[in-house]
């Protein structure tokens, strides 16, 4: 198992802290092992089985708890000493109906610590949030980062070759354990089972083709500035009928199960959000090849940068993409403490024109926060103008 030890570590600083954590993020991303880790942990510090609960919400064993929860409530308090600190985890909690009244009324009782898991954006809905607010506290939970993916690896000797896997097969968790001929139909599997659990099912659509000719479609065009009139235009052109309406509700849908991440548009200069030509990103380029082909997955520039978002996301930036007068920078981002850095990525520069092209969005930016050029050049790293040119993997792998 890999220890994914920030995501332990943030469990660990938010133990018996006043506040119903969440873990969100995709299907089989990890977040119930990083629970089971956490729950672990618990034990060595002492903590006895009359003072856990876990509760899976995807077992056949649980179902009868899902649309009755008062049986659920009192299924948990009765097994807990209350009169210790107890720890309550609920697995997949977005499935059962009216959750987050059993969170609430968990919340409230003395000497309970309540930890949740949910697959789907609902559970930071404004229903949700009305009913706990100030309450929570969500952390989102992403695939393997290139570090941990590393990790998982006896011989690191040719970092060059686990980064291409990586590139090609994604950080989904479950596909180390796998067969290299197995991945691609294990990465299917999940997209199917997104799709009927968090999307159709929640939305009560049918499994229709413009649904999967729209994902197709995102998935081909990472990094891309893309509107649901954009999308719509050009499947009708291929003798689809379909209206922006309709693409703007897929759209909404894939963002809400965490398969892809929305980044809109920030003008530096005049320091505002901006409302058109947003991008996105997929949450793991393993479902590009698995569903698209290996043909189609060979966008490495596109590809790198999307690396590169979720690097940026784990590090806990908010992530925008920059508009520098009439250029663009590759992500304009916000650090904890409020300072902003840029970003431009590309797989090489060692062509002058290549170089010149990605240097001049930065040259366009007046202030003089710090500014990092990815690429993949095996080179030692360097500064031009007071920007650092780094090597992918390298940026990837520190601390």
């Amino acid at each position: 198992m890999i220890q994914r030890t920030e995501y332990l570590e943030i469990l660990k600083s938010l133990k018996d802290k006043n506040l119903i954590k969440m873990l969100v993020g995709v299907r089989r991303c990890g977040k119930s092992t990083i629970m089971q880790l956490f729950r672990e942990y618990l034990k060595t510090e002492g903590i006895s089985e009359k003072q856990t609960v876990f509760l899976n919400f995807e077992d056949f064993e649980n179902r009868k708890f899902l649309n009755d929860i008062d049986s659920l409530y009192y299924h948990i308090v009765n097994q807990l000493d209350l009169s210790k600190p107890c720890y309550v985890f609920l697995d997949e909690v977005q499935n059962v109906k009216e959750f987050e009244r059993v969170v609430d009324g968990l919340f409230v009782k003395p000497n309970i610590d309540v930890y949740v898991t949910g697959s789907n954006a609902y559970l930071l809905s404004s229903e949700l949030g009305t009913l706990l607010t100030g309450r929570y506290i969500s952390i989102p939970v992403y695939p393997l980062s290139f570090k941990e993916y590393v990790s998982a690896f006896e011989d690191k000797s040719r970092l060059d070759l686990l980064f291409t896997q990586y590139l090609q097969n994604g950080g989904m968790p479950g596909m180390l354990e796998l067969p290299s001929n197995q991945t691609e139909k294990y990465l299917q599997n999940i997209y199917n089972d997104i799709a009927q659990k968090d999307i159709f099912i929640r939305h009560n659509w049918y499994k229709e083709g413009n649904f999967e000719r729209v994902l197709k479609f995102m998935l081909d065009n990472i990094g891309s500035p893309l509107s649901s009139s954009k999308i719509s235009n050009v499947l009708k052109s291929e003798g689809n009928t379909i209206s922006y309406h309709t693409v703007d509700n897929y759209l909404n849908a894939l963002t809400e199960a965490y398969l892809f991440y929305k980044v809109p548009r920030y003008d530096i200069k005049g320091k505002n959000l901006l409302r058109t030509q947003e991008k996105y990103y997929a949450v793991d380029l393993g479902f590009k090849e698995a569903l698209l082909g290996k043909t189609k997955n060979t966008d490495f520039g596109h590809n790198l940068e999307n690396i590169v978002f979720l690097e940026l996301l784990r590090r806990h930036r908010r992530v925008y993409i920059g508009k520098a007068d009439r250029t663009e920078v590759d992500f304009a981002v916000m650090t904890n403490e409020g300072d902003w850095e840029y970003y431009q990525v590309a797989w090489s520069t060692r062509e002058q024109s290549t170089f010149e092209r990605e240097m001049r969005p930065f040259e366009m930016i007046k202030d003089y926060n710090k500014r990092t050029l990815l690429t993949m050049d095996v080179e030692p790293e360097s500064s031009y103008k007071g920007i650092q040119k780094v090597n992918v993997i390298d940026w990837l792998l520190k601390e």
